[in-house]
C-alpha cells in the first residue's frame, strides 16, 4: 500500500522535502482565494475600467452557471422521483444473473449490507430513528449488520443509551454490535473517522473474518446518525453494485435530504437545508468528478484494500473517496444513485444558537479543502495515474473550493468597488454609471432562479405536522429572499474561514453537529 494514503496533515510527514512541499499544498486553497479577492480591490482603484468589466463578465458567467446548475437540478431530482416509484427488490428479482457485473455473485441474496453508525451524546430517539428506519427497509435483515460505536468520552448517559439500544435491536438483525470507542487511541482525531474505523477493524475481526464472507460480497454503508433510508434504498444501492461496471472499484452515493426536522427549522437554517440539498442533487448530474459526502456506501473490498476510513482528519468523509482513488491509480469513481436518504436541518434551542451552529457545520464541510493538498500530493507521487485525470480533478476540485470561498463575495460585496474606489475620472465615464445597473440586471435574472428552488423545496417537504397550518407554506416559499444572505455569511466566510486556518496551519478539529429534533416526520 502506498505510504501517503494515510496523510493527515503536514506534519505526518517525516522527510523535510515532502513535509515542505506538503505544507505549501495546504497553503494553496487559501492563498488562492485571498489572492482573488485582493486582486479584485486593488484592481477597482487601479484599473477600474478593466475590473468592471471582469465584474459585468462574471455575473454573466455567473448567470449562465445558474441557468446551466438549473438544469441539472431538475433533470436530477426528475430521475430521483421516477426510482422512488420503483420496487427494486421486484426489479433485483428480475434481473438475470448474467446481468451481474461480479461473477462471483450468482444471486442478489449474496450481498451483505454493514451499517455503520457513530453515536456522540445524541438522543435514544434519534439513534433510534436511525435503526428504525433500516428495520421498515424490505431488504433482508438475514443480509443486513448494523454496527453502533459510541464514544467512551459521551459519558455514562450516553453508555446507557447505548445498552437500551442494544437490548431493544440485537436479535433483529443478521448481527448488531454495540461498540465502545475508546477516548484517546494514538494517531487519532476525536470524530467520525476514527470512531467507524474503530467499529469496521471490530466487525472484520469478529463477524466478517470468522464467518468467511466474501469481502466481494459486501456493501458498507456509513451512516450519519440522524439518517434515515426508505424502504427500498437497500434495493437500490444493490441494483447499482450489480449493474455498474467494475463495481468493487466504485462508491454509491444518495442524495442527502435534509428534512427530518424541517418544520421545526428557522426560516434561515431552512434556506441552508434545502440549498445542501440541491448542491448534492446537481452533483449526481456532474458525477465525473464527485466525491462521496456524508452518508454514503461503497464496498467491503474497497474499504479494506486502503485500511479503512482515515482517524487522523476532518472530512472522512469525501477522503475515502480519495484514498481509494490513489490506491487504485485513479480507476476509482462515484456512482450516482439518484435515490435520497432524509437527515436533519440543523436546529439548535435558540435562533442565535442555529446560526452559530450552522457556521460551524459549514466550516467543517468546506473544510473539506484539506483534501486538495491531499490528493495533489498523492498525484505528485503516484506515476501511474494519468496526467490527464490528473489535471482534470485537481482543477476541477481546487476551483470548486476556490468559488465556494469566494464567488458570493465577488458578486454581492465587491461588484461596487470600481465606483467607490475607481475615482473621480472613472466616475465620469459611461461604464461607471451603468455598472450597477447592469449589475443589479444580471443579478436580478440569476435570483429569478430562486423560484423554481422555492417551488422544489415545497414538492420535498415532508408531511405537514398539524400544529403547522397551511399559511406556512407560503413562508416556507418566501424564505429564499434569504438566499443571497446565507450564501455569503452561511456559504463563502465559513469556506474563507476554513480555507485560511488550513493556510496557517491552524488545523480544525471535528466538530459535531448538536441533534435537537422534537419529532422525527416520517419523510418516507
Amino acid at each position: 500500500m502506498q505510504d501517503y494514503l494515510h496523510i493527515g496533515r503536514a506534519s505526518d510527514l517525516k522527510d523535510p522535502g515532502s513535509k515542505r512541499i506538503y505544507r505549501a499544498l495546504e497553503t494553496l486553497p487559501g492563498l488562492l482565494a485571498w489572492s482573488t479577492l485582493f486582486l479584485v480591490v486593488i484592481l477597482s482603484a487601479t484599473a477600474p475600467v478593466f475590473t468592471s468589466i471582469f465584474i459585468i463578465a462574471f455575473d454573466v458567467y455567473w448567470l449562465t452557471k445558474t441557468i446551466y446548475l438549473s438544469l441539472h437540478l431538475r433533470a436530477s431530482y426528475n430521475k430521483l422521483k421516477q426510482n422512488l416509484k420503483i420496487n427494486w427488490l421486484e426489479r433485483l428479482e428480475k434481473l438475470p444473473v448474467a446481468g451481474y457485473r461480479l461473477r462471483t455473485i450468482k444471486s442478489w441474496q449474496d450481498v451483505y449490507h454493514f451499517v455503520f453508525i457513530p453515536v456522540y451524546k445524541e438522543d435514544y430517539s434519534v439513534v433510534s430513528g436511525c435503526i428504525e428506519g433500516l428495520l421498515k427497509t424490505n431488504y433482508p435483515k438475514s443480509k443486513m449488520a448494523v454496527t453502533l460505536s459510541w464514544e467512551e468520552r459521551a459519558g455514562v448517559e450516553t453508555e446507557n443509551m447505548a445498552k437500551e439500544i442494544e437490548k431493544t435491536y440485537k436479535n433483529l438483525f443478521y448481527e448488531f454490535a454495540v461498540v465502545k470507542h475508546p477516548d484517546g487511541l494514538p494517531g487519532e482525531m476525536r470524530g467520525k473517522g476514527s470512531n467507524t474505523a474503530y467499529g469496521a477493524k471490530f466487525a472484520k475481526e469478529n463477524i466478517i473474518d470468522p464467518r468467511g464472507i466474501s469481502y466481494d460480497h459486501i456493501l458498507v454503508s456509513n451512516f450519519d446518525v440522524d439518517t434515515v433510508v426508505s424502504p427500498e434504498y437497500f434495493g437500490a444501492l444493490t441494483h447499482a453494485f450489480l449493474t455498474s461496471d467494475n463495481p468493487l472499484r466504485a462508491s454509491y452515493q444518495p442524495i442527502p435530504l435534509y428534512v427530518n426536522n424541517i418544520w421545526e427549522a428557522p426560516s434561515i437554517a431552512r434556506v441552508v437545508a434545502f440549498s445542501a440539498t440541491f448542491w448534492h442533487t446537481i452533483k449526481q448530474e456532474k458525477h465525473e468528478t464527485a466525491t462521496t459526502f456524508s452518508s454514503h456506501s461503497m464496498t467491503w473490498r474497497a474499504l479494506v484494500d486502503v485500511g479503512f476510513w482515515q482517524k487522523n482528519m476532518v472530512s472522512e468523509d469525501s477522503r475515502i473517496f480519495w484514498q481509494c482513488f490513489l490506491r487504485y491509480d485513479g480507476d476509482y469513481r462515484v456512482v450516482p444513485l439518484y435515490y435520497p436518504v432524509s437527515m436533519d436541518a440543523n436546529v439548535a434551542p435558540s435562533v442565535w444558537t442555529t446560526l452559530k451552529n450552522i457556521y460551524k457545520q459549514q466550516r467543517r464541510w468546506a473544510y473539506g479543502a484539506e483534501n486538495i493538498p491531499y490528493f495533489l500530493f498523492g498525484f505528485i507521487k503516484n506515476k501511474a495515474m494519468s496526467l490527464r485525470k490528473k489535471w482534470h480533478y485537481g482543477f476541477m476540485v481546487t476551483e470548486g473550493n476556490h468559488s465556494w470561498a469566494t464567488n458570493a463575495i465577488i458578486i454581492f460585496a465587491l461588484g461596487w468597488l470600481p465606483i467607490f474606489l475607481g475615482g473621480s475620472e472613472f466616475n465620469q465615464t459611461v461604464l461607471s454609471f451603468n455598472l450597477p445597473y447592469l449589475t443589479r440586471l444580471i443579478m436580478t435574472l440569476s435570483m429569478l432562479g430562486l423560484i423554481s428552488s422555492a417551488v422544489l423545496s415545497i414538492i420535498l417537504l415532508p408531511p405537514r405536522p398539524p400544529k403547522y397550518g397551511r399559511f406556512k407554506y407560503f413562508w416556507m416559499a418566501a424564505q429564499w429572499v434569504l438566499f443571497p444572505v446565507t450564501t455569503i455569511f452561511l456559504g463563502s466566510l465559513p469556506a474563507l474561514d476554513a480555507q485560511t486556518r488550513l493556510m496557517l496551519g491552524k488545523y480544525l478539529g471535528f466538530w459535531v453537529t448538536p441533534k435537537v429534533r422534537h419529532k422525527t416526520v416520517d419523510y418516507f
